[in-house]
């Protein structure tokens, strides 16, 4: 039996048909960033086909949980044991009942391990019951990420393998995955890759861009389409949408969501006690029981590498004998000493295309073995230094005002882009020729000279820059609030580095 459901409207005002009969055969891959309407999509999705198959639909934020009070969905708590879990999923597959697996609470691994136990509860079922389900997973870059993150490996593994089974093997058990991510650079290749279907939605990254447009079967330079795409409008393509990339718009819902985009709202007026209602404790406070998390996830190894350096193991200094003190270091002498570690590390060229984290743990090491007393300097500060190091400035340009002006500036831009805007910067109140597209790449750890270039229209876009060319074509970067622009420079000039770059000045 084929039966088409109705998504909104197609480009030239007809409707947009979704064949569900194909969908259980084919999958379905939505991709958008937030606010781009994933949610609104799904919710579409399953009130349209809530009359003509069985859905279950698993909830890291408990937003599908209203889908109860309309079309009898029944609620299914996430913060049980996973033999419980799995029980319920065998017995809902057995009576063919719609559910919503609302993980609300739960801190990640728990909602990844309970996803796993229900998904694979479902999976084993009986072969007599193996009816067709809809299943919608919402974010589903968190149970099949695609690099382990700050969870277990056993719970990584328990949730991507379920997920894995989902996509790959459910659909001769009659399951069929609905999967709906932010980032597909973010979701395991393995699960992305099972999907016939997509409705790729508004995303800014150009990898994601990229990956949609491929998918798609677009020109690459058609990919530039996706970051223009409004709140609801998305591009389908698969034999269950169509056999063309077709925009569409999503179509109103009937439920509503919990939770909603955050609207302005004017403050109260402010009462006369205002410092004792918020300074007073409630007494009921003290009587309510304390939330204890289960499972905390594992320390990153960054935070263990600096509660190493802070401290000295413990001994037993009741068998020991008293070592004699390490001399304190001046505030001076001890800033020449990590300076002196930073630079080490940042000399060696590889340096530039590490990631900041694992030279951080190397600048945490050098520290330990150079005996430097005192608590090492943040991960966010590392980054802020490594930066001032890569942009190449020296002391007299330091101490001028227009480098003070470049910092304050460049707290603006995200750590990775804080060492291509100083380099920038520096080069300008210098009065340099402007760097080439291989020396911004490499300041920003990679060897891409197309990046490069779209760094530099990323800072144009913000106002922080101006790049024009002069009369023969050389590249010039203005910044109009520190008053001062690069010389014409080269953007096709080839990468030098240390010894190389020195003499060439």
């Amino acid at each position: 039996m084929q039966v088409g459901i109705d998504m909104g409207t197609a480009s030239g005002g007809t409707s947009a048909q979704l064949d569900i009969e194909e969908l259980l055969a084919t999958r379905l891959l939505v991709q958008g960033n937030s606010g781009s309407g994933k949610s609104h999509l799904l919710r579409r999705l399953l009130e349209q086909s809530a009359q003509w198959v069985q859905q279950v639909i698993i909830d890291p934020e408990g937003d599908f949980v209203t889908l109860a009070d309309k079309f009898g969905h029944v609620v299914v708590d996430g913060e049980r044991t996973e033999a419980e879990l799995a029980g319920i999923a065998n017995r809902i597959r057995q009576h063919r009942v719609s559910c919503v697996l609302t993980l609300e609470g739960l801190d990640i691994e728990q909602q990844m391990r309970a996803a796993a136990a229900f998904l694979n509860g479902m999976f084993d079922a009986d072969r007599e019951f193996w009816y067709p389900v809809l299943v919608v997973v919402d974010e589903a870059q968190m149970f099949a990420p695609s690099v382990g993150g700050d969870v277990s490996e056993d719970a990584r593994k328990m949730s991507l393998g379920a997920m894995t089974n989902l996509m790959c093997r459910g659909r001769k058990r009659g399951l069929a995955g609905v999967i709906a991510t932010q980032r597909l650079a973010k979701l395991a290749k393995n699960v992305a890759a099972e999907a016939s279907n997509f409705l790729m939605g508004r995303t800014f990254l150009d990898i994601d861009m990229a990956r949609a447009a491929d998918l798609l079967g677009m020109d690459r330079r058609q990919a530039e389409m996706f970051r223009d795409l409004k709140r609801g409008n998305f591009v389908a393509l698969g034999p269950a949408l169509s056999r063309r990339p077709l925009p569409i718009t999503i179509g109103s819902v009937e439920t509503s969501a919990r939770s909603s985009s955050p609207k302005l709202m004017p403050l109260p007026d402010a009462p006369q006690d205002v410092e004792d209602l918020i300074f007073t404790p409630d007494p009921e406070e003290f009587s309510k029981p304390m939330v204890r998390r289960a499972t905390p996830a594992p320390r990153p190894t960054t935070d263990i590498l600096a509660e190493l350096s802070r401290s000295a193991p413990a001994t037993n200094t009741a068998a020991a004998e008293p070592k004699p003190s390490q001399p304190e270091l001046s505030n001076e002498d001890r800033e020449a000493r990590v300076t002196a570690v930073l630079s080490e590390i940042l000399d060696d060229p590889a340096s530039a295309f590490r990631t900041d984290s694992v030279l951080y743990q190397e600048f945490l090491v050098r520290l330990r073995m150079r005996r430097v007393p005192g608590a090492p300097m943040s991960l966010s500060e590392f980054r802020r230094r490594v930066a001032v190091v890569r942009s190449g400035a020296d002391e007299a340009t330091m101490a001028t005002e227009a480098w003070a002006t470049a910092l304050s500036l460049s707290a603006g831009v995200t750590d990775d882009l804080q060492g291509v805007f100083l380099m920038l910067a520096k080069a300008a109140i210098g009065g340099e020729a402007c760097p080439s597209d291989a020396r911004i790449a490499r300041a920003y750890g990679t060897h891409s000279a197309r990046r490069a270039r779209r760094l530099l229209s990323y800072f144009e876009e913000q106002g922080s820059v101006v790049v024009h060319t002069d009369f023969s074509g050389r590249r010039v970067v203005a910044f109009p609030d520190i008053d001062c622009q690069t010389a014409p420079g080269d953007a096709n000039a080839p990468d030098m580095h240390g010894e190389e770059q020195a003499a060439a000045e």
